[in-house]
């Protein structure tokens, strides 16, 4: 069956459309009206090998806040709804990944209970039209709209953009990891008998 998503969500501060494809090959279609966020679904995408649709009309005259707040809900939604039942995947991913003088680590568990752990430094208050305070503020949204327990940690690194790029290609890459179907397991990995 396909493991795929086609979520839209509409509030007064933001319109969205998001289809999502676990087992893509990284194609994109992405328009949030910030750039920088854009670039960073984008990479998020083609490193975990997800196909990404997102469309999002948001009140970025306000600032930059619903709009990417808003996308990582209905993005955890789409992450929650393509897995299905979860039978026979591995459950768990990790991935370390360098980017320049950047190194992160993305850790995270599918287990269907939601947790976030963020242990990150970011010193300037933008990289281009995205607030990155809002870094952590997203993937809070999807770990709690996956119901994934998900850890992010900031090993080394000085330019924002690469840290902030480092996230969201180390989250692809673990959540890929974690996503894949394991022969070994032939119904969810629990002991519980549920995730």
């Amino acid at each position: 069956m396909a493991r795929t998503a086609d979520i839209r969500r509409a509030t007064n501060e933001t319109n969205i459309a998001l289809f999502f494809d676990l087992d893509g090959s990284g194609k994109t279609e992405i328009a949030t009206g910030i750039g920088f966020f854009d670039h960073m679904l984008n990479s998020f995408a083609r490193h975990g090998f997800f196909d990404l649709k997102v469309k999002v009309t948001g009140d970025l005259y306000v600032d930059s806040h619903h709009t990417i707040e808003d996308t990582g809900i209905v993005l955890g939604q789409a992450i929650r709804e393509a897995l299905g039942d979860k039978v026979g995947i591995r459950r768990f991913g990790s991935f370390l990944l360098p980017m320049d003088e950047a190194l992160i680590l993305a850790s995270l568990d599918l287990s269907g209970r939601p947790y976030f752990v963020y242990d990150v430094t970011l010193t300037t208050d933008r990289v281009g039209y995205f607030d990155t305070e809002m870094v952590k503020e997203f993937f809070y949204s999807i770990s709690y709209g996956a119901g994934m327990n998900l850890h992010l940690k900031q090993i080394s690194g000085v330019n924002h953009h690469h840290i902030i790029e480092g996230c969201f290609k180390a989250f692809g890459k673990a959540l890929d990891e974690a996503t894949q179907y394991d022969a070994r397991i032939t119904e969810v990995l629990s002991t519980k008998g549920t995730l």
